[in-house]
């Protein structure tokens, strides 16, 4: 059984008010004085943020479980120096991003100006493992056409600076600012793969190989595949799902390599209109079906989804967990959805953040 991992950025606030609060060094102090063993907690980019990283799990309801605990205590930790954390991946009120002090973070700011420093996003990055890169890299190709999916159930970012973007996820819309990030085009091996991270270091735009933001790419620090697509969602139980479907995603791709499966061979322009799509509508409008690359409504396209991974849901045992899910956030909508639904009913830009509170640590 694959294990999956992943990673959450939260945002730091004012209980109160739900403003961002520039938190995070104190944060990670407070955690490392309470247990100096720590290492769930990580800074970001912005000192707004915090991230956290489950350990690999092969059962998902370990890890559903693995993601609440980890919420609960980055929700503890920050209400002791009288912070919050929610799980919301732009912020809805206005803030003023201010840059971690961190020689790599400094550097980024220098080389890409505004881009960098008004990055504060929060996503979700999964990882499921593989067995070596060149099944990571099979992996990869295969798995392209089905990654604005993944953004589309994600999606948790509808506000930007205090007004509507029209967006449901606006921070992949903010995300694409960088240069390399977004879809690629078909490697067809490791080896290849490799090739392609080399000449993107050699340009002396990317610091370093950690630098390629691919929506999916092979982790440097572990034998895994890591899929970058997603908001940070809303509800654990959105965010275990996204898990779940994702190394279903692995696995069929994996089945498919060494079946002989050619991978689809949609250009990388149509991919990145998906994406767009995906960010624009989430689940509220048409998608662009992966087969196709033509407009679907996005039920239809999750089903498809479903249905290209069942065999893997199946041998895993997920199955029935996964479609009730997919089922209850097709009929109730995920965080974009919700966030707009409470400022219709209040009003409030800041009763939004406190509402997203709540359901962030439950």
């Amino acid at each position: 059984m694959r294990t999956v991992g992943v990673e959450e950025e939260l945002l730091l606030v004012d209980p109160e008010t739900g403003e961002p609060q520039a938190l995070s060094a104190a944060v990670l102090a407070r955690a490392a004085r309470d247990d100096p063993s720590e290492e769930t907690f990580e800074k970001e980019l912005h000192t707004q943020q915090l991230e956290f990283a489950t350990a690999p799990q092969a059962d998902m309801t370990q890890l559903g479980a693995e993601i609440v605990r980890c919420r609960k205590e980055a929700a503890r930790v920050a209400g002791d120096i009288g912070a919050t954390v929610v799980a919301l991946a732009t912020s809805p009120l206005p803030v003023s991003p201010s840059v971690s002090m961190n020689a790599r973070y400094q550097w980024m700011v220098e080389e890409f100006g505004l881009p960098a420093q008004e990055q504060l996003v929060c996503g979700c990055h999964i990882h499921v493992s593989v067995e070596s890169d060149d099944e990571g890299a099979a992996v990869l190709d295969r798995i392209r056409p089905w990654l604005s999916v993944l953004t589309a159930l994600s999606t948790n970012s509808p506000f930007w600076q205090g007004k509507d973007s029209v967006y449901s996820s606006y921070r992949s819309r903010v995300w694409m600012r960088w240069p390399m990030a977004g879809p690629t085009e078909l490697f067809g091996s490791a080896d290849a793969y490799h090739r392609r991270i080399d000449d993107m270091v050699a340009t002396g735009v990317l610091k370093d190989r950690g630098m390629v933001y691919y929506d999916a790419r092979i982790a440097e620090r572990y034998p895994t595949v890591e899929i970058r697509v997603s908001d940070v969602c809303l509800e654990a139980s959105t965010a275990t799902l996204l898990a779940t479907l994702t190394r279903g995603l692995v696995e069929t791709a994996a089945r498919e390599w060494r079946a002989g499966t050619a991978p689809a061979a949609h250009p990388v322009e149509l991919l990145r209109l998906a994406a767009w799509r995906a960010a624009r509508s989430g689940l509220e409008e048409d998608l662009l079906h992966p087969l196709t690359m033509r407009p679907a409504p996005a039920g239809d396209v999750v089903r498809a989804l479903l249905e290209h991974v069942g065999p893997a849901l199946d041998d895993s045992g997920d199955t029935d967990p996964v479609h009730k899910a997919a089922t209850d956030l097709l009929r109730d909508g995920n965080g974009a959805r919700v966030q707009r639904e409470i400022l219709e009913r209040t009003g409030s830009l800041g009763d939004v953040v406190r509402e997203c509170v709540r359901r962030t640590q439950t």
